[in-house]
Order: structure tokens, then sequence, then C-alpha cells
């Protein structure tokens, strides 16, 4: 229940730090937005409709039609979240910061945006619209997150060229993509891990001392060399970019002549690690 409590209040946090990047930066700015929201500022330049109003309509209907793609957690996350943001954007109309640099604007937009709906996906909601598009591929194609939602947001932004002009549909392009950079930050997690490879014919002892010293589990690869045709056995270990230094000072005091990789490592799942959970 303590869990369910913290999530809900994440999205609705993520709603309201969205709301104020709508009405703080993108629409004193004339910039444009993607997705149902770009929709409901288009509308709001072209008639002056709310945005509080037609985000909450548009985003129903669309939750209506998509919501049988989403589990019930994730559905009842959205509802929250799409209320959460019609009444954050009711109540912060007219907010403003003074602020003449347009490009800054655009690039606090992109923070604040990302940064809220991060807070929102990564706790288990979508901000309905093409989050939910987002959501789909990401479930069947295995597409990033963030990327297609940047793809679907593209769409709506180049549709409001004829409004915001070019200048605006730059900076627009600009606020997205720092907006999907965010994202990435909030969703995958700040601190990126490492693989790392290690072929030793002091392999015992390296992995002993990296248990002992580290705390890390290894993985025992088994391999030859094509050449020589000798039988190898391969280190593997996943840990932070912090403690490669210290993995490294290991393996030096070990074994100087080790052959080692290391690679870039976004997600990890497992003991130790990030808890997997289907959204």
């Amino acid at each position: 229940m303590r869990k369910i409590a913290i999530e809900i209040f994440f999205v609705i946090i993520g709603s309201v730090i969205f709301a104020l990047s709508i009405n703080l930066f993108v629409i004193p700015n004339d910039l444009g937005e993607g997705g149902v929201t770009g929709i409901t500022i288009i509308l709001y330049y072209l008639f002056g409709w709310a945005p509080s109003i037609t985000s909450l309509i548009l985003n129903g209907i669309i939750i209506l039609i998509g919501y049988k793609f989403l589990n019930k957690t994730t559905t009842i996350y959205t509802i929250i979240a799409t209320v959460s943001l019609s009444v954050a954007l009711g109540l912060t109309k007219g907010w403003s910061i003074q602020s003449d640099e347009v490009l800054l604007n655009s690039i606090f937009a992109g923070v604040l945006t990302g940064l809220g709906l991060g807070l929102i996906i990564r706790a288990g909601g979508t901000s309905a619209g093409t989050t939910i598009l987002a959501k789909i591929t990401h479930k069947y194609l295995r597409w990033n997150i963030s990327y297609a939602l940047l793809f679907f947001d593209l769409i709506v932004v180049f549709a409001s060229w004829f409004i915001i002009g070019t200048e605006g549909l730059m900076l627009t392009i600009l606020m997205l993509y720092i907006t999907t950079k965010v994202m990435d930050y909030i969703i995958e997690g700040l601190s990126s891990k490492r693989a790392i490879t290690i072929v030793s014919n002091n392999y015992e002892e390296i992995a002993c001392k990296v248990n002992e010293v580290m705390g890390r589990g290894v993985t025992v690869l088994s391999g030859y060399g094509f050449y020589s045709k000798q039988k190898k056995d391969i280190l593997y270990i996943i840990i932070s970019k912090q403690e490669i230094t210290r993995l490294r000072k290991i393996i030096i005091e070990i074994d100087p002549n080790a052959f080692i990789t290391v690679q870039d490592v976004r997600d990890v799942f497992g003991e130790g690690f990030m808890k997997m959970i289907d959204n």
C-alpha cells in the first residue's frame, strides 16, 4: 500500500511539473509541444480554448481508446495523471517568469517537461496522449519510450509550424530533444553501469578478490583462444562506473597482463540492481 501511495504521489508531482512547464515557459514564449498537449496549445493559440479543459477531453478520449493496451495499474495512474495535469494547468494559468531569453526558456521548458513526464512514467503511469502510443510501441516493438514519444511528438510539432513559425519550431524541437534526454535519465537512472570482461590465467584469484573487496558477484564464462585453441575462463562483472578504478587496481595487483574490455550498460535488472517491473 505504501508503494502505491508513493507512486501516485510521484504521478501527481510529475503532472504538476509538466503543467508548470506549459504555463511558465511554453505558452508565454509561443512554443509548441508534442502529443495531445501540443494539440491543446494549438487550439489555445487559434481559438483561446483553455488547455486545462481541452487536455482533459482529448486525453479522456484517448484513454477510452487505448486502455486495453495498458494494464490496470497503468490505466489508473494515467487517469490520475490526466486529471492532475488538467487541474494543475487550471490552477497555474497566468503564472509567469520574467525572462526575455527565449532560448533559455525553451531549455528550461525541456528540462521541466522531461522531469515531469519521467516521474509519471517511472511511477508506472502515462500522461495519456502520445505517451500511450509510446508505451504500446515499447510493449510490442521494444522501442525506447523516450524516443518513441519524441517520434510521435514531432508529428504534432510540425503541424504547429504554420502557427509558431520557423524559429518557434526550431526552439520547440530543441525543447523536445532536451525533454527526451531528461526523461531518459529519470526513467533509466542517472548512473549507467559498466560491463567488464576479464581474460586472465589468475581468474579465480581476481574473482575472489572482487567478491571480498567490492562485494560484487562474478560470472565465469567458458571459452577458448581461436589461435592457440587453449581453454580460457572469462570473468564477466557488472559494476558502476565509480567502481572501475577499484576493479582496475585489483586486476593490476594480481595480473598486470590481463585482457580487459569495458562496455556501457544502460539497463541492469536483478539482485543488487534495479527490480524488474512490467508496466
